[in-house]
């Protein structure tokens, strides 16, 4: 029997770019609607949810029927750490500026590549670290500017570190159970947790889930399908070939995708200073997967 191969550098590089393009689409479609950010995000993982469970229905129902009870289990963890990552941080950004919160959140790609070893065993090497690092430069370049320190501010602070241990917590979950599960099931499961646990959230709140714009539904109909799944599920699909925390290495390039789209859509200025820091970015990128151990 021959074993599947595993994917190339290329193939690995090519599918985390498409995951970049697509979670950097996120904060552009934030702009258009005009709803709360917590059912937003309901309906980001909700829409996604229904997309992939068709799809994990008809070809792997069998999969779904005989899912492991540990293994459900990190997956429903999985889908709890997405729904407590948006609903933390994106609250950080109602008592912190956009750069403080930014800058601490990004900080997933070192919590993973510290506790990988712990928890999914994958050791990272001294040139993915110096990859992670140099991304984390370009991406302190990118958002440069309005830090917040202090009073009210360090409770949003607070709350975007707390945004990026449930990041990490979201990305080791998932790489301990990918390897064992398809892209769909886990990707259904796991967004429909999220989905489940933001609404719930939403009711208690008592914020509005319908009377929306139609340009704030497409806003919604674009989260789910390009930022949730062209975005979330290429990381997702990376988790089954490579270390959680080369994954996480990814989300650096967030800022670098939204800054490159605000200046194509809203003619926002690309400064020196952005090209510098979205190069470095790359670079580290690049680096980070040259340094994944087989």
């Amino acid at each position: 029997m021959t074993l599947p191969q595993r994917p190339s550098k290329v193939t690995i590089l090519t599918i985390l770019f498409i995951g970049i393009m697509g979670i950097s689409t996120g904060s552009i479609f934030a702009r258009y609607a005009e709803a709360p950010p917590l059912v937003i995000s309901a309906y980001r993982t909700g829409i996604a949810a229904s997309v992939m469970a068709p799809i994990a229905f008809i070809y792997h129902r069998k999969e779904l029927l005989t899912i492991r009870g540990k293994d459900m289990l990190y997956v429903f963890m999985a889908g709890t750490f997405l729904a407590l990552h948006f609903a933390t941080w994106i609250t950080s950004l109602f008592y912190t500026s956009v750069a403080s919160s930014v800058v601490i959140v990004e900080t997933i790609p070192i919590w993973t590549a510290l506790l990988s070893p712990l928890v999914t065993k994958d050791k990272t090497s001294l040139l993915s670290w110096i990859g992670i690092g140099l991304s984390f430069v370009g991406m302190l370049i990118i958002t440069t500017g309005d830090f917040s320190i202090g009073g009210k501010a360090l409770i949003g602070d607070l709350l975007a570190l707390a945004g990026a241990w449930f990041g990490t917590f979201y990305f080791l979950a998932g790489r301990v159970v990918r390897p064992r599960m398809s892209l769909s099931s886990y990707s259904f499961i796991c967004y429909g947790t999220a989905c489940l646990l933001l609404l719930l959230t939403s009711l208690a709140l008592g914020l509005p889930l319908k009377g929306f714009s139609t340009r704030t539904w497409w806003a919604f109909a674009g989260m789910g399908l390009v930022s949730q799944i062209m975005g979330h599920s290429s990381y997702n699909w990376a988790l089954k070939h490579v270390s959680a925390g080369l994954v996480a290495v990814a989300l650096l390039g967030e800022p670098l995708g939204a800054t490159f789209l605000a200046w194509l859509l809203f003619q926002e200025t690309l400064t020196l200073g952005k090209v510098i820091g979205g190069g470095a970015i790359l670079a580290g990128i690049v680096l980070a997967v040259k340094g994944e151990k087989s």
